[in-house]
């Protein structure tokens, strides 16, 4: 369903992407991890459209998606930071999203989920973090899109709706779906993804299942082995 084909972006003399390809396809949850400046935000925003790379394509259900639109409405996309326009109430701003979307949300099923009905007069500007991070997932997730991309999705987020978040994405990817998600919650990790595609100095340094990053590493759990790809990132020995 997605595939980068030889992505290469600079943003001035900084090099962030340096040749990665990759697909995602077949349903399931993929992990995009790395360390800071490693190129996973630039890659998710290329998917969006939001950035196009320097060199390389990518493609979305075997088309390009240089100067296209209509295949953003296949995708559903919580971002880290979300910035919600101040004085709308909750309501107000699910309306308007709804409006601006179209097709057939189900919000009230999120919106129960996550305990929001006290909420909905409220003024974003009097939501707690914790709150606003319920309203952007509800936001992100009210389509039902084959594709989801999630950018640390966790954020803010109390133990139970943290639960009650990992059992929506599981719901989901239960249905086929393609998830993204991109985390430094290594527990996270572990409980969701079925792959992780490593990034290092804008490069693809690993990709398969956590068992065999494991192996790869030589190490028994997931933050000594991503650790040990830290460590030993001048190594020849890359995996994807």
């Amino acid at each position: 369903m997605i595939q980068f084909q030889n992505i290469y972006k600079s943003f001035g003399k900084l090099e962030v992407l340096k040749g990665v390809s990759a697909g995602v396809d077949g349903g399931g949850i993929t992990a995009i991890l790395g360390p800071n400046g490693s190129g996973k935000t630039t890659l998710i925003k290329m998917l969006l459209g939001m950035v196009y790379p320097d060199k390389g394509e990518i493609m979305f259900n075997g088309k390009p998606i240089k100067k296209e639109w209509q295949y953003k409405n296949d995708i559903s996309y919580l971002p880290q930071i979300a910035r919600f326009p101040e004085n709308l109430t909750v309501t107000e701003l699910i309306n308007l999203i709804k409006d601006i979307r179209g097709g057939t949300p189900n919000e009230q099923r999120l919106i129960d989920l996550f305990d929001l009905d006290s909420h909905l007069g409220k003024k974003i500007k009097h939501l707690s973090g914790g709150t606003k991070q319920k309203v952007n997932i509800v936001l992100a997730m009210m389509y039902d899109n084959p594709v989801i991309v999630l950018d640390e999705p966790s954020t803010g987020l109390d133990p139970i709706a943290l639960v009650r978040l990992k059992d929506l994405v599981l719901e989901e990817r239960a249905k086929g779906k393609n998830i993204l998600i991109t985390t430094h919650i290594m527990s996270l990790v572990e409980d969701l993804s079925d792959e992780i595609l490593f990034l290092l100095e804008g490069k693809v340094y690993f990709r398969g299942t956590i068992p065999e990053l494991k192996d790869f590493a030589g190490e028994d759990n997931l933050e000594k082995s991503i650790a040990h790809l830290l460590e030993h990132k001048h190594a020849e020995n890359i995996k994807v």
